[in-house]
C-alpha cells in the first residue's frame, strides 16, 4: 500500500479526506507534481504530446492530459486546479499559440514549460475557410481571395503537426531532450525510447507512403481543415470545409464553393472526424453525391476512436484513405 493510501485509511477526519479526495489521480486528467513517488510529473496539453512524453518517458514518468477525453483542444479551458497541476509539474510539455488557455497557464511554471513548436516545424499557414492546400497539385479556382478578408484565424500555423509522422517523430527527440534537462539521471532512457519510437514512427510513414502511392483521387475534402500535414506528406490537396476551428460554420458561398469543387474534380469522398458533429459533411456530400467516411485527426482517444492510441487510429486512417481515395 503507498503512503497516500495509508494516510487514507488512517484519517477520519473530513478536512483531510477532502484534501485527499483533491490529490486523486488518473493517467487522463492533470493533477498535481505529486506522484506518490519517485516518478517524474509531467503536464501535458492535449493527447499526442501526451502519447509522446509516456512513450518517450515511459516507467519513469507519470504523464497526465490537460484535455479530457472527448474535449475538443483547440477549445480548452482550464480549471484553478488544472492551473495549480502546471505550476506544481516538474515539467509542463505544450504546443504554443494552439490552446491559449495553456499559453496563459505555463507562465507560471518558468524554465519548467517546454514548447514543441519549433521542433514541430509548423510552416503551413493556417487559414479560417481550410483552403490553405498541404500538397503540390492544388487547384484554387474556386477561392476567391476577397472571401479571406475577414478570417479570423488567418494568421498563425496549422498545429496538427502529428499526423505527419517525421514531424512527431522531431518532436518525440525534443521531449527526450527536455525530460533529461528534468531528470538527468534517465537520460540515456529517455534517449533510447526516443530513438525507439522514431523507428516505429518511421515504419508508420512507410507504411503511409506504400499505401497511397497510387490514389485516384488527390483531393482530400474534409470537414476541419486539420490534415494539411498529412496532405503535403503523402501528395494530397487539402480542402477544408471549415479552417483550424472545427466549430466555426462555412458561409453559404464556402459551401457552394465547396459543392462546385466535389462536382468539378469528381470527388468521392468527404471525411468527417470524431469530435465534430458531421452535419455540414452530411449535407454537402448529399448535395454533391459523394459518400462520407471518418478520418481522425487524433487530437483526443475516446469510445469513438477506431483504436484507443496513435498508431492504432493512424492506421485505421490510412486504411479510410485507401478506401475513399480509392488507391490501389
Amino acid at each position: 500500500m503507498s503512503r497516500r493510501s495509508v494516510a487514507f485509511a488512517t484519517t477520519l477526519t473530513l478536512p483531510l479526506l477532502a484534501l485527499a479526495a483533491c490529490g486523486d489521480t488518473s493517467s487522463d486528467s492533470a493533477s498535481g507534481g505529486d506522484t506518490g513517488g519517485d516518478k517524474l510529473s509531467v503536464v501535458t496539453s492535449f493527447y499526442p504530446l501526451q502519447y509522446a512524453v509516456q512513450q518517450v518517458g515511459g516507467d519513469h514518468v507519470d504523464a497526465t492530459n490537460l484535455t479530457k477525453p472527448g474535449t475538443e483542444p483547440h477549445d480548452l479551458e482550464l480549471s484553478p486546479q488544472d492551473t495549480l497541476s502546471v505550476s506544481k509539474a516538474d515539467a509542463v510539455i505544450y504546443l504554443s499559440g494552439f490552446q491559449p488557455a495553456v499559453d496563459d497557464a505555463v507562465k507560471e511554471a518558468g524554465d519548467k514549460a517546454h514548447d514543441v513548436h519549433d521542433a514541430a516545424r509548423l510552416d503551413l499557414k493556417a487559414t479560417d475557410d481550410g483552403h490553405d492546400h498541404g500538397g503540390d497539385h492544388a487547384d484554387h479556382d474556386h477561392a476567391d481571395e476577397g472571401d479571406h478578408a475577414d478570417e479570423e484565424h488567418a494568421e498563425g500555423n496549422d498545429p496538427h503537426f502529428w499526423l505527419d509522422p517525421n514531424r512527431y517523430a522531431d518532436v518525440a527527440d525534443a521531449i527526450a531532450a527536455d525530460l533529461s534537462a528534468a531528470d538527468p539521471d534517465n537520460a540515456a532512457d529517455y534517449k533510447a525510447n526516443a530513438k525507439d519510437l522514431r523507428e516505429r514512427l518511421g515504419t508508420l510513414n512507410t507504411e503511409f507512403k506504400t499505401g497511397l502511392a497510387s490514389c485516384e483521387h488527390k483531393d482530400l475534402v474534409t470537414s476541419h481543415a486539420a490534415f494539411g500535414y498529412l496532405a503535403k506528406a503523402y501528395g494530397f490537396d487539402q480542402e477544408g470545409i471549415t479552417g483550424i476551428t472545427p466549430e466555426s460554420e462555412p458561409s453559404a458561398k464556402q459551401m457552394a464553393d465547396i459543392v462546385a469543387h466535389i462536382k468539378e474534380h469528381k470527388v468521392p469522398t468527404i471525411y468527417a472526424e470524431t469530435l465534430v458533429p458531421r452535419d455540414v459533411a452530411d449535407t454537402i456530400a448529399k448535395e454533391a453525391n459523394a459518400t462520407v467516411m471518418v478520418l481522425d485527426p487524433i487530437e483526443g482517444i475516446t469510445d469513438e476512436s477506431a483504436a484507443q492510441d496513435y498508431f492504432g487510429v493512424m492506421r485505421a486512417n490510412l486504411e479510410t484513405l485507401k478506401k475513399g481515395q480509392v488507391c490501389s
